[in-house]
C-alpha cells in the first residue's frame, strides 16, 4: 500500500504518465510530497546536467530548467500561488477566500508568478555549482513546507481540492521523517569537505524557511487552503535559492 500511495503521489503532485492512475489510493499522498520534490529535483538536475555538458550558457539553462519545473507540476503549486496572492491583495479578510476561488487571474497574481519566475530563474544563475544538489533539496524543502501548513494550521474550508491531505498529515509529528530525511541530505557537503559547514548549515536552513513561510500565510489568512499549501511550495523552493546564493560563492 505504501508504494502505491508513492506512485499516487507521483501522478498527484506531477504530470508523469502513470498507466490505471485512476485506481491508485490518493488520500494519503501528502505524505510522500517531499519524496517526490527530491525525485522532481533529480529529474531537474539531470536535465540541467545534460544542457551543460551541451555547453549551453547558465542563464538561458537555468530559463529551461525552470520551465521543465512548471511543465513537470502542471503548473500545480504555481497556480496556488497566484490565487493566493490575488486573495491576500483584498483589504476586507470576508472576502480572501472567495477571491482566491475565482478562476481568473488578477494582476497581484500575475506579478508574483513574474516574481517568483524571476527569482528562480536569477538564483539559478548565480549558483552554477551544487545545481546537481541544490535543487532536489530546495524542492524537497518546499513540500515539506507544505506539510507543515497541512499539519499544523487549519483548513479553512469544509471541502475543498486540499482538504483531504489533513487524513495524511495531522500533526507536525508527522512530518518529522521528511524533516529528518531533508536534514541528512543537507549534510552531504560535508561528507565532501570538512570545511563545509556554510553549505551545509544554510542548505539545512531551509526547513526553518519552509517552517516560516507556512507560519507566514496562516499569519494572514487564519488558516490553509490548497491554494496555500501551492504558494508554500513555491515561495519556499524560490526563497531557499535566493538564500543560497549568499552561501555558495559566485565564481570570480
Amino acid at each position: 500500500m505504501n508504494w502505491e500511495t508513492l506512485v499516487a503521489a507521483i501522478v498527484f503532485y506531477t504530470r508523469i504518465p502513470i498507466p490505471f492512475a485512476q485506481l491508485l489510493p490518493f488520500h494519503k499522498v501528502a505524505r510522500w510530497a517531499p519524496i517526490v520534490g527530491l525525485l522532481i529535483g533529480i529529474l531537474l538536475a539531470g536535465l540541467d546536467t545534460f544542457l551543460a555538458q551541451l555547453a549551453m550558457p547558465i542563464l538561458t539553462r537555468s530559463a529551461v530548467v525552470v520551465a521543465f519545473w512548471i511543465a513537470l507540476t502542471g503548473g500545480l503549486h504555481l497556480d496556488g500561488a497566484i490565487d493566493s496572492a490575488d486573495g491576500l491583495a483584498v483589504t476586507d479578510p470576508e472576502r480572501r477566500l472567495a477571491v482566491m476561488t475565482e478562476s481568473t487571474t488578477g494582476a497581484f497574481g500575475a506579478m508574483v508568478a513574474g516574481l517568483l519566475l524571476l527569482l528562480k530563474v536569477t538564483a539559478l544563475s548565480d549558483l552554477p555549482f551544487q545545481r546537481l544538489w541544490l535543487l532536489p533539496l530546495a524542492a524537497g524543502w518546499g513540500r515539506w513546507g507544505q506539510q507543515v501548513a497541512i499539519g499544523c494550521y487549519p483548513y479553512l474550508k469544509p471541502t475543498g481540492k486540499g482538504a483531504f491531505h489533513q487524513q495524511a498529515i495531522r500533526s507536525f509529528w508527522d512530518t518529522l521523517p521528511s524533516l529528518l530525511l531533508l536534514l541528512g541530505l543537507s549534510a552531504l557537503p560535508l561528507a565532501i569537505s570538512p570545511h563545509a559547514w556554510s553549505m551545509a548549515i544554510g542548505s539545512a536552513s531551509g526547513g526553518f524557511l519552509a517552517f516560516t513561510v507556512a507560519a507566514w500565510f496562516n499569519g494572514q489568512l487564519g488558516g490553509h487552503t490548497g491554494d496555500t499549501y501551492g504558494a508554500v511550495v513555491e515561495w519556499t523552493e524560490a526563497l531557499f535559492l535566493v538564500g543560497m546564493t549568499l552561501v555558495i560563492p559566485s565564481p570570480v
